[in-house]
């Protein structure tokens, strides 16, 4: 295991860390950052699960958040929990009913087992579990700095209202236990999320919701979201928290950028109209159902990823601009974001290239 290299995360050193979703994106950024602060680190997965990009110090243990088979054991005797594990694309609300909000229903059961069976040895739960959240949950804001973090939610689509439910599910079962991250936009290599938007802007054109305005957002690197997590994990972290890179941005610049680290000269940006963009995420959503259906009558399995742009997602767009203000867990955490804007697009970039995907 490696020694900690990485000051002011030593309140790591020595726990157990069990992440869940760590065979993510985000993960490949965090699970190394855990193994420098000292931590031992467990991820769980599924039997379907790609586990050759974990580091060689992660442990895992294999585990089922639909049904809960083998959760218990993989949480007893944790220090830690981080919950990363979300689905972002779905083709209809019970979709993200089901992976979001039920397993968190599945793991509070999986928790209250193990707090009872450690009552006798003195031994329950983990003393903090860290949620990673979404911006979605807390709803839209185009007005600068964005979101605070003791705004009353107001999600706008089924993504923000399953994410909310998450976060309430597990609220009311662990109290002060749970710290919860909302992020904004996360990016970085390995996101396939976003690998659309990089494959339009490699051909020279990228698309910003409506037309005649801006759409602000804001947005933070998978390495700056790995801190905000490490820091979470803390004793001192409390309540929800927004994250971002600090930076206030419109689509049309975030676009922009991406297309310099692609090496384009000039980028098109298109504004497309409202009731375009709705005919087309309708058109999308259709086709992703007419698949999943032709696909479970001829071999009974659903396709593992709907459509990354669907009426969910425009019911997203369709707002006025996503903004978040991060200025309380920079106050209290010590958070404080390395990776601009550039310098995270162009590590994008590389990592798309890496993997062939570019």
């Amino acid at each position: 295991m490696s020694a900690p290299s990485e000051q002011g995360f030593s309140h790591l050193s020595g726990k157990k860390v069990l992440v869940t979703g760590g065979t993510g994106f985000v993960g490949r950024h965090l699970l190394p950052r855990l193994l420098e602060s000292g931590a031992r680190v467990t991820c769980l997965t599924r039997a379907a699960s790609r586990t050759e990009h974990l580091p060689g110090d992660v442990a895992v243990a294999r585990a089922d958040l639909g049904t809960g088979h083998g959760l218990a054991a993989a949480l007893a005797g944790q220090d830690v929990v981080i919950h990363m594990a979300a689905l972002l694309f779905g083709l209809g609300w019970q979709d993200y009913l089901r992976a979001n909000a039920l397993a968190a229903r599945v793991i509070v059961n999986a928790l209250a087992e193990v707090d009872a069976a450690g009552q006798g040895s003195g031994q329950g739960g983990p003393a903090r579990f860290v949620l990673v959240s979404s911006l979605a949950a807390s709803g839209p804001s185009d007005c600068p700095p964005g979101v605070a973090d003791d705004v009353l939610p107001a999600p706008v689509s089924a993504y923000g209202w399953s994410k909310l439910l998450v976060e309430q599910i597990l609220g009311r079962a662990l109290g002060d236990r749970l710290v919860t991250l909302r992020p904004p936009i996360i990016y970085g290599s390995g996101d396939r999320g976003l690998l659309p938007v990089f494959k339009g802007a490699a051909r020279g054109f990228a698309v910003s919701p409506g037309a005649f305005r801006e759409f602000p957002v804001s947005a933070v690197h998978a390495r700056d979201m790995a801190q905000a997590v490490l820091l979470c994990c803390g004793a001192a972290a409390r309540g929800v928290y927004h994250v971002n890179d600090g930076g206030l941005y419109d689509m049309s610049r975030f676009c922009r950028v991406m297309g310099e680290a692609l090496g384009r000269g000039k980028l098109c940006v298109l504004h497309l109209p409202l009731p375009l963009m709705a005919v087309t995420a309708g058109l999308a959503s259709c086709g992703g159902l007419l698949w999943a259906r032709l696909a479970r009558g001829f071999t009974g399995r659903t396709p593992a990823r709907a459509p990354n742009w669907n009426l969910d997602k425009y019911r997203e767009a369709r707002q006025t601009g996503w903004l978040c203000d991060a200025s309380r867990i920079r106050r209290e955490l010590g958070y404080a974001p390395r990776v601009s804007l550039a310098e995270g697009m162009a590590e994008a970039v590389e990592g798309y290239r890496r993997e062939g995907w570019l």
